[in-house]
């Protein structure tokens, strides 16, 4: 992977995270680099649970993708409630 496939895959990635962030309730904490950070995790937990389905982009699968990202997004928003709740 080049250093320009890596930025794109992020970018993708950080976009994904961004969708997920507005379907589920919850917050992700920080700005960009977080969202990317998510977005590379969510993508990972959505193409072990469905593989490479749907359209791809910059070697993101975006419905894995996304949903493995809202799926995190909603994990974080559990834990980050509890622990202010305490």
């Amino acid at each position: 992977m080049t250093i320009l496939g890596f930025i794109l895959y992020l970018i993708v990635a950080a976009v994904c995270a961004w969708i997920a962030d507005y379907m589920v309730p919850g917050r992700i904490p920080g700005g960009f680099l977080t969202a990317a950070i998510v977005g590379v995790i969510g993508a990972w937990i959505g193409g072990a649970l469905m593989g490479s389905m749907g359209p791809e982009l910059g070697g993101v699968s975006l419905l894995p993708a996304i949903i493995g990202s809202a799926v995190l997004v909603f994990c974080l928003g559990l834990f980050s409630n509890r622990a202010v709740l305490r």
